[in-house]
């Protein structure tokens, strides 16, 4: 069996730069680790690069379907690096000040990233679950790398132990779907389910094991208790991360299995999705109004846009009237949109909350009182990217949710679209509270003054710069989402349009 090795180059490239930046901080004195995270930014642009030259209207399978590079896997790379590269750039003033050795920090995360682009890319239940590890273990060591920080510790030990309960349940879940199916590719799931449209008992429990291993990584209601309490103690670049890049990774990762995989039995599980989205969308967003922590606060936000996210995994398959199963690519392209614009503007609320962190050490709402008279820029990229949130016009999230929403409506959803927009509506509450103490709050006579009020505003060049292009993506999307929703189109058309159910019954 041949191999075009060149297809693995980017995967070659990533793996090379972690180990690099790695190996650069142990012989490179402290004051010239500063090179560390462009080095490292360097070799992501390469890795996109590359893959954008070799898998350009590619569609190509490796190891018998284990690797799979088609326009789908394309789309994800270059989303999940890039965002990589963003949080590389966003986290060099909180590395500078809390991180002892920046190296570990960069070296981990670039990892991290493999392990992502490796999950958009497999194409088997066995080589999606090893990549997962990568990102899982590689995450577990960036919440705890303040490790003199007992906030951080608890947090990863808490992240740590219920990782692996999750991760035990998966890989019990899989191995139940091997022994009914007798493959753990995504193809030969659907021509067994295909043939057999009475599933197994021990089929829909082992499939129930991987949705539930799937919601913890994604924090989809009930397996979403650890967020909170790991989003406040992990650093706060790490946090953003872990709100933005696990998800879309996981995203990735489900949108294939359930397009490629469990397409035949849709009928089966879009109700049970369904009704997932609806408790994630209605828990997140009631929850969050009662936080006075801003990251806890973004914590459950971010559960609320898992909601909506299942809502467009529900809708992946349209029935019509004689029981013939298709891919909605409108719903599949509505995730991916949505995950771009989400991103975009939950990582710049995230950078504005690490700027102020590095300021003023306080992580409450409470002490965002006055942030409007100290740093005007600040207050301006963080109301935008709350607005893009909660889905007001003219911003991305607005355009991402509208896309979103429509196409669970076509696909039969229009309860859940409607509880999806009234759930936005409650999250405009809780944003405009931080909106609020920023712009409106006066102290009263004899308050004391907030830890924002107390301090002097800085922001260095590369957080402006980033904030800055963070802000001109949520508005360039909100008004011109064209070329992004292609994109996603382009992508979405790839989903299951390259395997041979005769190949997979084969194996």
């Amino acid at each position: 069996m041949s191999v075009n090795v060149n297809l693995l180059i980017p995967e070659f490239i990533l793996t090379g730069m972690g180990l690099l930046v790695l190996a650069l901080d142990l012989v490179l004195p402290k004051a010239s680790r500063g090179v560390l995270p462009w080095v490292g930014v360097a070799g992501l642009i390469a890795a996109v690069a590359t893959a954008l030259i070799y898998r350009w209207d590619r569609v190509e399978e490796l190891y018998g379907g284990v690797f799979i590079a088609d326009g789908y896997s394309l789309f994800f790379f270059a989303f999940l690096v890039l965002l990589g590269v963003a949080v590389m750039i966003a986290s060099i003033d909180y590395v500078k000040q809390h991180i002892r050795f920046p190296g570990e920090y960069y070296g981990i995360l670039i990892f991290s990233i493999l392990g992502m682009v490796l999950m958009a890319s497999a194409g088997e239940l066995l080589t999606a679950y090893i990549a997962m590890e990568l990102l899982s273990f590689s995450l577990y060591v960036l919440v705890a790398l303040r490790k003199y920080d007992s906030k951080s510790n608890e947090s990863a030990v808490k992240y740590i132990l219920l990782g692996a309960f999750s991760s035990a349940i998966m890989l019990y879940g899989i191995s139940m779907v091997w022994g009914v199916t007798g493959t753990t590719f995504y193809d030969g799931i659907a021509a067994h389910l295909t043939a057999n449209p009475d599933a197994d008992v021990a089929l829909i429990v082992g499939l129930a094991l991987i949705v539930a291993g799937l919601g913890f990584k994604v924090a989809a209601v009930p397996f979403h208790m650890w967020a909170p309490d790991v989003y406040e103690g992990a650093p706060t670049p790490v946090t953003a991360y872990l709100a933005i890049g696990s998800k879309a990774a996981a995203f990735a990762l489900i949108l294939r299995l359930f397009s490629e995989g469990l397409l035949p039995a849709s009928e089966d599980w879009r109700v049970l999705i369904a009704m997932l989205a609806a408790a994630t969308m209605v828990l997140g967003n009631l929850a969050a109004i009662r936080q006075t922590n801003i990251k806890r606060m973004l914590a459950y936000s971010s559960v609320g846009q898992v909601g909506y996210l299942l809502l467009g995994v529900a809708s992946l398959g349209v029935i019509d009237g004689s029981g013939v199963v298709t891919l909605s690519e409108r719903a599949s392209s509505g995730v991916m949109v949505h995950l771009v614009g989400y991103a975009v503007a939950n990582l710049a609320a995230f950078l504005v909350v690490a700027v102020v962190y590095s300021r003023t050490g306080s992580d409450e709402i409470a002490d965002y009182r006055g942030l409007a008279k100290k740093s005007p820029y600040l207050s301006l990229v963080l109301s935008v990217a709350l607005f893009s949130l909660a889905g007001l016009p003219f911003f991305a999230g607005f355009v991402t949710k509208f896309y979103l929403f429509a196409a669970g409506a076509e696909a039969g959803f229009l309860w859940l679209s409607g509880l999806a927009m009234g759930a936005s509506l409650v999250s405009l509450y809780y944003y405009l509270r931080v909106i609020q103490r920023a712009y409106v709050d006066q102290p009263d006579k004899g308050d004391e003054p907030t830890a924002v009020e107390r301090s002097t505003f800085f922001v260095t060049r590369t957080s402006w710069l980033m904030l800055g292009a963070l802000l001109v993506g949520i508005i360039l999307i909100g008004v011109w989402p064209t070329q992004l929703a292609a994109a996603a189109e382009s992508a979405s058309a790839a989903l299951g349009g390259v395997r041979d159910v005769t190949t997979t019954l084969v194996r």
